[in-house]
């Protein structure tokens, strides 16, 4: 296969272009590197250094778009940029992909909003953030393409993702902060009283989800565990992973944050034949001793 990944030298991009390459796949990895590192850049793959807010071409049989404005605080704070980003930029992989299939990254974890009950596809997709809103623009563009061109887009919507290479400065997740903080010895903050409910997806079960829509077509699709868990519940779990006892401090709650995001993945089950397989536990072990190692270096 000949594959294109937007953001491929980004946190997900990168471990999914890696499990492609593993394949026997030709890459191509677009990217240009705002918040993509060039070390993350394989080299097997092909690299076109570009922005996608400004259209390109590209030949291949499918489209991966994970290329993003990530952070919701960002989008709070400028959302001209996050729209030019994630709204913009997916109108012009849509046009450079022409027929072939884009799967594209959405967000369960900014699109629902308050979850009491895990989320479905049916529930309402009703964002709190301008980064939410953004991601539900794409899904709306890629399923009107759909309807107009015939193509087979597909929407992921992934909870909250965490593994090795993602950032604390740049995805903002809460687990990468956690764990590099712990690394550095250094204090750990919680905003809000820490009962904040997430869906902690491992980035190695994203890109199994990602490799098994290949072909497929409807979804939209919940890509999560399904398990909500706590952020206290998340700083013990990254404490016992590090093997600290230092409690978090905390400070007011921020815009934009909802209190339970939680989503229900059983459609992916039933159509893709995907799950998560990778417990929070050994998910943090594992992504502890890469951010051991990153901060050794």
């Amino acid at each position: 296969m000949n594959a294109v990944v937007t953001g491929g030298a980004g946190f997900i991009g990168s471990n999914l272009v890696d499990a492609l390459l593993a394949r026997g796949d030709e890459v191509t990895i677009v990217d240009n590197f705002a918040s993509g590192k060039r070390e993350l850049v394989h080299s097997a793959a092909t690299l076109l250094e570009h922005d996608i807010r400004e259209p390109f071409s590209v030949d291949a049989d499918v489209f991966f778009h994970l290329a993003a404005q990530a952070d919701v605080q960002t989008s709070m704070k400028d959302p001209g940029y996050d729209a030019a980003v994630n709204v913009v930029g997916t109108t012009n992989v849509l046009t450079a992909a022409g027929k072939a299939q884009v799967i594209f990254s959405s967000s369960g974890g900014a699109g629902y909003g308050e979850c009491p009950e895990p989320a479905t596809e049916e529930s309402p997709f009703e964002p709190l953030s301008a980064y939410g809103i953004a991601k539900k623009c794409g899904e709306e563009y890629l399923a009107g393409w759909n309807r107009i061109f015939g193509t087979s887009h597909v929407s992921l919507r992934f909870g909250n993702v965490y593994g090795e290479r993602q950032d604390s400065g740049l995805e903002g997740g809460v687990v990468a902060i956690f764990l590099e903080r712990m690394a550095r010895g250094e204090e750990t903050v919680i905003f809000g009283d820490g009962e904040q409910r997430r869906d902690f997806v491992y980035v190695g079960d994203i890109v199994a989800a990602l490799l098994a829509t290949v072909g497929r077509s409807g979804g939209p699709y919940n890509i999560g565990t399904g398990v909500a868990t706590s952020v206290n519940e998340l700083h013990a779990a990254c404490r016992r992973a590090a093997g600290i006892d230092e409690e978090p401090l905390h400070r007011e709650a921020r815009l934009g944050d909802v209190i339970r995001s939680v989503i229900d993945p059983a459609r992916a089950g039933r159509e893709l034949g995907w799950r998560a397989e990778v417990s929070l536990d050994d998910g943090i072990a594992r992504t502890w001793a890469w951010t051991k190692e990153a901060a050794a270096q």
